[in-house]
């Protein structure tokens, strides 16, 4: 428990530091803006277009009775809205770190510098470290998209389905965030996602503890343009609670 208000806390102390510091909220904003728009966009085009998208998904029905084709139609429908949902809010944050990448490092590096926290890093230029971040980002999205058609499938079982994929897809999405809010961290010392995974699979309660509440609060769309910069500065706490202080090399004789 001590461990799941930790990340937390870390969360906590996020909000905390961009409040205080009116410009790191702007700078932050700016990029989520973004990315929010492009999303929503998106979601409400499938919402426009979704009757014809489910018909065209569902031709086998087309000879059913009344009642029996609608019923499908509709769960088949809100299996798509809910798992559209899920692969925008957690592609959000990947794309949002993505397009704004520069400026999240230049918040995680204030909010280090205020904290005292170990700043160091592998000697990479920043174009390789800038290399690194889409490459991430990328596999990023594609997890998500497996965890979306996963999702997806599970939906299909009535009742027990719905509340299985809502649970699952917040705690597949906490995990997510947690994963790419760490990321750049990780990605100063030379770490790949692959490390950033391992790495939080030996600390899942701060991870959840970090991650579900910043997945929730992303969930609602003006709150996400304060969540993301004080989930980049609670992320990088929790990066450096994980990775601890950079291992220092022993002098060469």
């Amino acid at each position: 428990m001590s461990s799941f208000l930790a990340g937390f806390r870390a969360l906590g102390t996020g909000f905390g530091i961009i409040a205080r510091r009116p410009k790191l909220l702007l700078l932050g904003a700016l990029p989520a803006l973004i990315s929010a728009v492009l999303l929503l966009g998106c979601l409400g085009a499938l919402l426009y277009f979704g009757g014809d998208l489910v018909t065209w998904m569902t031709p086998f029905a087309d000879g059913w009775g009344d009642v029996g084709r609608r019923a499908l139609r509709i769960l088949v429908g809100v299996a798509l809205v809910g798992s559209a949902a899920l692969l925008a809010s957690v592609s959000f944050i990947a794309i949002t770190l993505l397009v704004g990448g520069p400026f999240y490092e230049h918040i995680a590096e204030k909010a280090e510098e205020e904290l005292g926290l170990d700043t160091s890093d592998d000697g990479a230029g920043v174009l390789r470290q800038v290399g690194r971040g889409i490459q991430d980002s990328v596999k990023l999205v594609l997890i998500a998209l497996v965890g979306a058609i996963v999702l997806f499938a599970i939906g299909f079982i009535p009742v027990a389905g719905q509340i299985a994929a809502l649970v699952l897809g917040a705690l597949f999405g906490a995990w997510l965030v947690t994963v790419e809010m760490v990321g750049m961290v990780f990605a100063r010392r030379g770490l790949k996602l692959v490390d950033r995974r391992r790495a939080l699979r030996g600390h899942r309660a701060a991870t959840f503890g970090f991650g579900l509440p910043t997945y929730l609060l992303c969930l609602i769309p003006v709150l996400q343009l304060v969540v993301i910069p004080s989930a980049v500065v609670g992320g990088t706490l929790l990066a450096h609670r994980v990775l601890g202080p950079t291992p220092r090399t022993a002098p060469q004789h």
